[in-house]
This record gives structure tokens, C-alpha cells and sequence, in this order.
């Protein structure tokens, strides 16, 4: 069966949504090693671009919302108008967040997908506990998204975890119209020479001795970076290398934790890092110490894994089903036994053992088999024939 062509629906580039962005990229370099045709559709700032500091907030975020919401759909249909005279078309909505745009695909004609990453923010709209909490006009929004959801004609999970949520949201769907589907590595990360890791540390002023545990993510709450600075606490003796945190710059609040737990001195912030700095980072870290209370997937679980970094993680949501039997896990607000962990990876034999089963959990989540299931769905799904 013939691939269609494909309309990538991405986000709005004012909303800086990294992960979003490195998911759409990650499908296109697919896309271009498969010779698959496509086209990439993207909401263009047109009103808010009045303001010369887009915020989510105040008057730059509802102009955004028109932006998005009421000009793009005009867009979008006439994209998929003119590419159907060609060819078959299936549009893919990159992001969950912008599941209204199926309705506009099925207006169209076009069948489509949509890639849900997580429902986190639509379950603290409908007041779980998820660390999400919503304004009054998010509730509306995050409501708005899971009927879209509902209307989509399917809807790809990354993870068993984020599907069963969808079923429970939505009981009424027929369980066929949804899947997992895995997401693979966004970029080659692999094991390097300690040579080459240590010149890249070097250059990002790290000594040739470096010993430390890292972070990689935001200061959201569910990512739960005081966890982090516990750990490291409750480690002891056994633990008194640096704490790197990968991403934004910490929160006062975060560096006055640090202050009151004795670790000022060892705290290290390595803001945005670029994917070669990153993978250095993996390579080198005692440890990736990822206590998530939260997640749809986990990108920093298998990137470490492919860079052979021990894992220590949260025991809840998704990420004991993407850690597999090659993490240490850990109830994500238990101190102790985070402690407990990262000391033992002192332990002869521990890290090594850890390391060899990460690179076997990684088969699970390759590139190239997230790729094959999506073909496969499009073109299931270009069998169909809708009609506006």
C-alpha cells in the first residue's frame, strides 16, 4: 500500500514548546530518510507578533489564541484542498494540544492522527491531582482539547500509560480508534570515548575529575527537582560530587533548598545545553536522578540509557513502563529511598549492570520502529474515505 502524502501539523513557534518542536522534527528526519513526501503546516504569528515579547498571558495570549484557533484553520483546510487534487492525504497533529485541528482535517476530507504525549493537563483541569492546576479559561481550553480528542479519528499514544488515561476519559471511544505508539531517541545519543566526553566537558568548564549526579528538565512541579537535592543529601558519604541540572536556571526557591540542605556549594547549572554537551553530560554522570512525580513518556530515561548512564527514577505514571528492568525505581517523594539508590550505585558491579540493561531496554524504542508504526497507521488510515 502507497504512503500518502503527509501534512505535519506543528505548533505555534511563539509558545517555545521544545519538546513538541524536537517530536515534529524527529518524524520529518524520518520522514526524509524513508523518501516520504510531505509538507509541514505551522499556526504563523500574525496578530501577536504586535508585541515584541510573546507571553502567555494578558492580550499576547489571546491574540496567539486567534492566531491559532481562528486563523490557522482557514490555513490548514486550504493546504489539504490543494494537495488532495495530487495525491492521497492523512494529516498528523503533532501535538494533543492542537487536537481542534482534526475537525478541521475531517471537514477537508483528510483522515488524521493525532499524537497524544499525555492527558496531565487535561486530568488537572478536571481537578486530579497531576500537578497541573488550570485557570478558569484553562479548564475551558483543556476541556476543549479532550472533545477534540474524542472527534479525532485516531489518536496515537506514546506510551500504555497515556492510552489507558484516554480510556478512562473518554469510555465511550471504541478502543480501536487509539494506540501506543512508542516514541524513539530525537537524536542519536550513543556512548563516546572518555576522551571526546572529557573535551566537551572541558570546554563547558567542568574539571577532568567530575564526579556528579544530573537532572535534565523545567521547574515544573511534577518534574520535581527538590527531590533531586534530597537525594543527594540523604546519599551521604556515599554521594559528594556536584548535582547538574540541565535546563532552565533553578528557581530561588530551589537555590534556598539547596542552602538549607548544605549542598550550595555543590549545586551546578548547565542552562539549555545543546544535544553535544547533553550527550556528554550522560555519558559521564554517576547517574541520571529523574523523580518525576508525572510523565507521558520520559525522553531522559532513554536518552541516558543510550548514552550508558544508570538510571534512577519515579515508580508511578509512565515511567516504570519506559524504564523497564534497567532503572532503579524509587515513589518519587521517598527520600530515603532515593538515597538509598544513589548510594548503592557505590556498590562493585552496580552501575556496570545498570548500564548493560539500559542498552537492552533501549531495543524497545528505536527510531526506526516508531517510524514503521506510523507508516503503517497512515496508510491504514488512507484506506478510509471521508467526506466533508
Amino acid at each position: 500500500m502507497t504512503t500518502p502524502h503527509l501534512i505535519v501539523v506543528g505548533n505555534y513557534a511563539p509558545d517555545r514548546q521544545e519538546s513538541m518542536e524536537r517530536f515534529t522534527q524527529m518524524l520529518t528526519d524520518a520522514f526524509d530518510e524513508r523518501d516520504c513526501t510531505y509538507s509541514v503546516q505551522t499556526p504563523t504569528a500574525r496578530l501577536s507578533r504586535a508585541f515584541g515579547t510573546y507571553r502567555h498571558s494578558g492580550l499576547p495570549k489571546w491574540l496567539g489564541y486567534v492566531d491559532k484557533y481562528l486563523l490557522f484553520p482557514r490555513v490548514l483546510r486550504q493546504a489539504i484542498s490543494v494537495q488532495a487534487k495530487n495525491s492521497p492525504v492523512v494529516v498528523h497533529i503533532c501535538d494533543h494540544s492542537n487536537a481542534m485541528y482534526a475537525k478541521t482535517a475531517a471537514a477537508a476530507g483528510a483522515p488524521q492522527v493525532v499524537t497524544c504525549h499525555d492527558l496531565l493537563a487535561v486530568r488537572g483541569a478536571l481537578g486530579e491531582d497531576t500537578d497541573c492546576p488550570a485557570s478558569p479559561s484553562g479548564v475551558k481550553l483543556q476541556k476543549w482539547i479532550l472533545r477534540s480528542l474524542d472527534a479525532a479519528q485516531h489518536v496515537a499514544c506514546d506510551s500504555a500509560y497515556t492510552r489507558d488515561d484516554l480510556q478512562r476519559l473518554l469510555p465511550r471511544r471504541p478502543p480501536g480508534r487509539s494506540s501506543v505508539v512508542p516514541i524513539g531517541l530525537n537524536h542519536p545519543y550513543r556512548r563516546l570515548a572518555p576522551e571526546e566526553t572529557a573535551a566537551r566537558l572541558n570546554a563547558a568548564g567542568f574539571p577532568p575529575t567530575a564526579d556528579f549526579i544530573l537532572h535534565v528538565g523545567s521547574n515544573l512541579a511534577r518534574k520535581n527537582k527538590p527531590a533531586v537535592l534530597h537525594a543527594a543529601a540523604q546519599a551521604g558519604a556515599a554521594f559528594a560530587g556536584e548535582i547538574v541540572f540541565a535546563g532552565p536556571p533553578l528557581t530561588p526557591e530551589l537555590k534556598q533548598l539547596a542552602q538549607q540542605l548544605g549542598l550550595t556549594g555543590r549545586i551546578r547549572e548547565v542552562l539549555r545545553p545543546d544535544n553535544d554537551l547533553l550527550e556528554a553530560l550522560y555519558n559521564a554522570a554517576r547517574a541520571l536522578v529523574f523523580p518525576s512525580r508525572w510523565e507521558g513518556f520520559g525522553w531522559p530515561i532513554i536518552e541516558a540509557q543510550a548514552c550508558g548512564c544508570p538510571v534512577i527514577c519515579g515508580n508511578q505514571s509512565s515511567l516504570p513502563e519506559v524504564a523497564g528492568a534497567a532503572a532503579l525505581l524509587c515513589a518519587p517523594d521517598d527520600y530515603a529511598a532515593l538515597g538509598h539508590a544513589l548510594a548503592s550505585l557505590a556498590e562493585p558491579g552496580r552501575r556496570e549492570a545498570l548500564r548493560a540493561a539500559g542498552q537492552t531496554n533501549l531495543e524497545r524504542f528505536s527510531p526506526s520502529l516508531t517510524t514503521d508504526l506510523y507508516l503503517n497507521l497512515y496508510r491504514q488510515l488512507s484506506a478510509t474515505s471521508l467526506r466533508p
